[in-house]
Formats: structure tokens, C-alpha cells, sequence
């Protein structure tokens, strides 16, 4: 966008123009992704002091401060650059209180297709916000509504967030904690839409007690803890961070950042576009998460997507590095190998979008106890989001290089991945969150394929 690079880049003899750097690029762009992280392992905690939902509100109000800090920059990158930092801190504290709350008030049955919603409304607010970038682009070019107007979307989507907390009962499991019986009773009532007498409500709310009472009884969780505390807390722990990790190390950034050069060499030049497509793509994929994984379970879910996710890369790359560009990168393109590949990066897309995109963010927020839920979540997804940064900072500097080759080494992450999930990720489908620690009870390492 012309008024950006005018507004925080530096003047360029050779072009005549104004350009931002790629370091100062790769900065902006990525040190989000190390404000999410901090934010979600610091204002995460939100949640445990003052309830889920306040802990929600407290994060949207962070998020739009970095709004406004970045909407009100006028010269200065280095303020745009704050702002983005403070967003990120909203945004990584959300992403982890959001889907606690969800698997704390869902009933098991659909628990993981209510986690799997928090996704879809992602998705669906990136693509929104690829029309909004393309709309602002193509009208107001020439000045900063170009670039401001996406950032000011940001306060329609928090709009809907206070809105929809309105209507959304606490987490059962914190009311209790704090000895709100009759409050706890209400909001698992109102989840499942019966009586706050029925038996299913009073049984729930029983097991609820006696979970609450044995973590009061450990006592708080110290640091060690998490290294020694049983059953087996350092390996969920460290199952936890490495689903998190190998959600962002399976090559999803990689096929947005080329995608545009794949629809170029087919004549659509417009990487607004692009942005669009490839994000429609990604929404609609979601969706088919809702129905398999409920059905297939959490384990079969990701095998299947690392699996289409695998021959997508190969084949992808393969045709990348040998038939794009037969005579010199860049230079006269092969259509009908950038058709090819346009259609298997759609394909990937979706490999990714109905499987991991989703299902990371279910595990997680089922895999934990009580005593230590909120905390082992927000370290599990900043691990999300510290290789989110590094990817976003070096992917432009090594595709420069090596260009299409880069989508092998994701193809050694996803193969990883699918063999991590096989032996090591036991099944949660379908379980209570109070029973979770009994399965790991009798949770051997490298035989999860045993799980039931």
C-alpha cells in the first residue's frame, strides 16, 4: 500500500519510491506473534483471578488499545511496531481463554466441535479481512484509509466478542473452584439446556466437587510440578507444546506466502485476490472439522491431515522446483504447472484447515487437570506462536534462496508429525475432563496407538 510505505518506510533513490525494508518488515509482521505469546502465558492468568469471561474482557480491551495505538501512527514505524505488540498480547491471551472456556462449559458429546467453532470464526474473520484489505486497496490507495480501515475491523469483531459474552454462562469448573455451588449449577444447566435439577446436572456438578476438592487438596501447582507432578504432567506437558509446535511447522505459512506467486504465473496478478481465494479456501475447509472430529476422534483426525498434507508438499514443491519456471526463476512461466500447482495448494489448504488448524487448539484445551489447565495451555500455545515468529521472520529470507525446495523440509515436519501423533497422542474423544488424568494414569509413552 503506497501510503504505508510513504507513512514508516525510507525513500529510495534506485526505485524513486518509498520502501520498507525486509528486516523492518519482518519485524512488524512478526514480533505479533512474540506479543501473542507473552501475552497468552502472562494475561492468560486472567481467567484464574477473575473468571473466564472477565479474563476474556479484560484481553478484547488490550487488543483494541493496540488498535488504536496502531491506527493513530502517523510517521512512526516504531509506534506501529508497539501497537502491534500490544494487539498480539490481546489476541495470544484470547486464544487461550477462549477455548478453555468452550471445552469448561461444552458438553463432552460435542465438545470438540464447539472448540472447533473458535476456529471457524478465525478463518472467517481472516477472509473478511482479505475483502476489506482488497476493498481499501483498490478505493483509497492514494491515503492512509488503505490501511487504517483493516486495523479499525478490529473493533467490529471485539463488538461481537462483548456481545456474545453477554449470553455465555461462566465455566462450571471456576465457580466451583471459587465455591459458587449454586452459580455452577445454573451455568451447567444452561449449557445443556435442562433443568438445573435434572440428575445429568446434579451428577456433573458432583464430579465437578470431587475434582476441585482433590487439585485444593495437591494443593498449588509450583514449578516442579509440571516436571513432577503425576500422573504424568511433564509428558502432557510436552505433548501439549509439541502439537502446538507442529501445528505451525506444517507448512501452512509457507503456501500463503508462495500462493501468490503460483496464481501469477497463471495471469492473476492481484495478490489481494489471491489473499481472498486462498482464504475462502481455508474457511470453508473448517467446517468439515465440525462432523470428523466428533466422529473419527482426535488422533485419526490429524494422521489423516498430515497424510494429505504430506503428498500436497511433494507434489507441490516437486512440480515447484522442476517445471514452474523451466528456463529461469521467475522468468516465463509453465501455466499448466502453475495450474497443477494452484490446485494442490488448494488442496493442501484444506488437508490443513479440516485437521490440524482446529484440532491443535482441541487437544490442548482438553488434555490438562484443573490445577494446572490455564497455565499449561498458554505455555503450550506460545510455542505456537514463537515459531510462528520465526517462521515469519526467515521464510522470505530462505525462499529467496531456495525457493520452492523449501516445501521439502515441511515435508520431513509433517512426516514427523504423523509419526509423533501415531505412537504418542492418546485418545480424548468423548471423555470428561475430570477423567482425563485417569486415562494418563495408565498412559504408556510411544504405545498412545493403543489408546482405546
Amino acid at each position: 500500500m503506497p501510503d504505508y510505505e510513504r507513512r514508516f518506510g525510507d525513500w529510495n533513490s534506485a526505485s524513486n519510491s518509498y520502501k520498507i525494508s525486509v528486516v523492518r518488515t519482518g519485524l512488524i509482521v512478526s514480533i505479533f506473534s512474540m506479543g501473542a505469546a507473552f501475552g497468552g502465558i502472562t494475561l492468560g492468568k486472567l481467567g484464574d483471578l477473575y473468571g473466564r469471561k472477565i479474563g476474556i474482557l479484560i484481553t478484547v480491551i488490550v487488543y483494541l488499545i493496540g488498535c488504536i495505538i496502531q491506527i493513530s501512527s502517523q510517521y512512526s514505524w516504531i509506534q506501529y511496531f508497539i501497537g502491534r505488540i500490544v494487539t498480539g498480547l490481546g489476541v495470544g491471551s484470547t486464544l487461550v481463554l477462549c477455548p478453555l472456556l468452550i471445552s469448561e462449559t461444552a458438553p463432552r458429546a460435542i465438545r470438540g466441535t464447539l472448540v472447533c467453532l473458535f476456529q471457524v470464526a478465525d478463518t472467517f474473520g481472516i477472509f473478511i479481512g482479505y475483502i476489506v484489505c482488497y476493498g481499501t486497496y483498490h478505493n483509497y490507495m492514494g491515503d492512509s484509509r488503505s490501511w487504517r480501515i483493516p486495523i479499525g475491523l478490529g473493533f467490529a469483531w471485539s463488538l461481537l466478542i462483548l456481545v456474545g459474552l453477554i449470553f455465555t454462562p461462566e465455566s462450571p469448573r471456576y465457580l466451583v473452584k471459587k465455591g459458587e455451588i449454586e452459580a455452577a449449577k445454573r451455568s451447567l444447566a444452561k449449557s445443556r439446556r435442562i433443568s438445573a435439577n435434572s440428575e445429568i446436572v446434579l451428577m456433573d456438578l458432583n464430579i465437578l466437587i470431587n475434582s476441585v476438592e482433590n487439585e485444593r487438596l495437591a494443593g498449588k501447582a509450583s514449578w516442579r510440578y509440571y516436571f513432577t507432578g503425576k500422573p504424568k504432567i511433564f509428558q502432557r506437558m510436552m505433548i501439549g507444546c509439541l502439537i502446538e509446535s507442529l501445528q505451525v511447522l506444517s507448512g501452512n505459512t509457507y503456501f500463503f506466502y508462495y500462493g501468490t506467486s503460483n496464481f501469477k504465473s497463471v495471469g492473476l496478478t492481484d495478490s489481494y485476490m489471491t489473499s481472498i481465494i486462498l482464504g475462502l479456501d481455508n474457511f470453508v475447509s473448517t467446517f468439515v472439522a465440525f462432523y470428523i472430529i466428533d466422529h473419527l476422534g482426535r488422533r485419526m483426525t490429524l494422521m489423516l491431515g498430515s497424510a494429505g498434507m504430506i503428498i500436497c508438499l511433494i507434489v507441490y514443491s516437486t512440480v515447484g522446483v522442476v517445471s514452474l519456471y523451466p528456463k529461469e526463476y521467475g522468468v516465463d512461466a509453465n501455466k499448466y504447472a502453475g495450474d497443477i500447482m494452484i490446485l494442490f495448494c488448494c488442496l493442501y489448504i484444506f488437508s490443513f484447515a479440516s485437521t490440524w488448524g482446529p484440532t491443535s487448539y482441541v487437544i490442548v484445551s482438553e488434555m490438562y487437570g484443573l490445577r494446572i489447565r490455564e497455565q499449561a495451555i498458554a505455555m503450550a500455545t506460545a510455542w505456537n506462536w514463537i515459531w510462528g515468529f520465526l517462521i515469519s521472520f526467515f521464510t522470505p529470507i530462505i525462499t529467496n534462496r531456495i525457493h520452492f525446495a523449501y516445501g521439502y523440509v515441511y515435508v520431513g515436519t509433517e512426516l514427523t508429525a504423523l509419526i509423533y501423533v501415531y505412537f504418542f497422542l492418546p485418545e480424548t474423544k468423548g471423555m470428561r475432563l475430570e477423567d482425563v488424568d485417569k486415562m494418563y494414569e495408565a498412559y504408556v509413552p510411544g504405545l498412545a496407538y493403543k489408546s482405546p
